[in-house]
């Protein structure tokens, strides 16, 4: 019997397996999450700190991103993914045991998060572009709103269970859970029968390569838009992992229980969103939904500027999930139906570069504001640049569009 069309994607056998086995490693990835800030907290008792911790984790794709991309459009994918996800297993196992055995210092989380972000520059760009061919281009934005799905289904569940773990086992249980829910994604893998081969090259070097895959995304205007989009709000707005932490310990005065309701009020306005497009099921999205969702999240942010109870944040971080995932979503939708098949590799690397890469610096910038000025100003000037940023942005595209006509 068929999936309805909300669901149309799980028709396909090999993107069923691999979103099934995924949605259970997500809930151990949020759970790891959620635990690793707190423990980060515990530590040293820093913004700034934290800050760092983001920026480590999310630096690899910063630098190597351009690389990664053009590798994976020469490797097998599933293979490429099984040993990524062997690696992040041993990642979260090492942390488990170092926190179980009180061994556990900041310098070990640091080099771990270290690990963890190489680790996802091939993992993450490798991982969206095989959904286009386990799902095929007619089911792709399914196949995406599905994925998201799964991601912010577990970030609901995710940190709701790991604030309650962490509260009464320390965070050691939340790393472990985490390394054990990466053999269902290991398995769905083995399962697979889409190998996710490479498209035939022309014969060009490794940086040819790479400089063609730039000179796409610059020169073509809607790629162009979309990643600047993306560039601005992951960097300005995105900063869920530094700031929440903050806001539920400084601002609200909450404990684990409190971190792991907040986020999971965000994961609810994400899933939402998710379900929102899988019921649209539109196949190409409109560039409008992009620029109006990007301009929303960021004004939500803004907005938590004033907030000082715990109802109201949950509620604002519940329409920032809300734009944000509808935001990501379309914008990665867009890239991948927008660009040819063997470029597919690098343009998912671009998209991690902007959507992931720049964290360490938005992580940094927002963990010195709120050091300095307190956690509410770094969310006021997070959101009010980043809205501002986007009309800038938008303005110049439709300046140059008229141009051109």
């Amino acid at each position: 019997m068929p999936f309805p069309s909300g669901l149309r994607a799980l028709n396909h056998r090999d993107f069923r397996l691999f979103w099934f086995g995924q949605a259970i490693s997500l809930l151990g990835t949020w759970m790891q999450s959620v635990g690793q800030s707190w423990l980060v907290l515990e530590l040293t008792n820093s913004a700034f700190l934290l800050g760092v911790i983001g920026a480590l984790q999310f630096a690899p794709i910063l630098f190597f991103s351009f690389f990664a991309g053009a590798v994976i459009d020469r490797l097998p994918k599933r293979r490429l993914i099984i040993g990524t996800q062997t690696v992040l297993l041993l990642q979260a196992l090492m942390l488990s045991g170092l926190a179980w055995t009180g061994h556990v210092r900041y310098w070990h989380v640091a080099a771990l998060a270290g690990l963890l972000g190489t680790v996802n520059t091939m993992d993450m760009p490798a991982r969206q572009s095989f959904m286009v061919e386990l799902a095929g281009t007619e089911d792709l934005m399914n196949a995406i709103v599905l994925n998201s799905a799964a991601f912010n289904g577990a970030r609901i569940v995710g940190p709701a269970v790991a604030g309650l773990l962490v509260a009464r086992y320390g965070v050691a249980l939340a790393f472990f859970l985490n390394g054990v829910s990466f053999v269902a994604v290991i398995a769905a893998l083995l399962a697979l029968r889409t190998e996710g081969r490479p498209l035939p090259r022309r014969g060009t070097t490794l940086r040819q390569e790479i400089g063609e895959g730039i000179r796409y995304a610059v020169t073509t205007p809607s790629v162009s838009l979309v990643l600047s989009l993306l560039l601005v709000v992951s960097m300005l707005v995105i900063n869920h992992g530094t700031l929440v932490p903050l806001l539920a310990r400084e601002v609200l005065h909450q404990g684990a229980r409190g971190f792991g309701f907040l986020m999971a009020s965000l994961g609810a306005g994400a899933l939402a969103g998710a379900a929102v497009l899988a019921l649209l099921g539109a196949r190409r999205p409109p560039m409008a939904l992009v620029v109006v969702t990007a301009a929303a999240a960021s004004a939500a942010t803004a907005c938590m500027l004033e907030v000082r109870q715990v109802w109201l944040a949950a509620l604002v971080l519940l329409v920032i999930g809300f734009a944000q995932i509808v935001f990501s979503a379309s914008c990665n939708t867009m890239l991948q139906l927008g660009v040819p098949g063997e470029l597919r590799g690098r343009m998912m690397s671009l998209y991690a570069f902007v959507f992931a890469g720049v964290t360490p610096i938005g992580a940094i910038l927002v963990g010195s504001i709120a050091e300095k000025f307190g956690t509410p100003m770094a969310y006021g000037a997070g959101g009010g640049l980043g809205l501002l940023s986007v009309l800038v942005l938008t303005a110049r595209w439709r300046h140059r569009a008229k141009a051109r006509e």
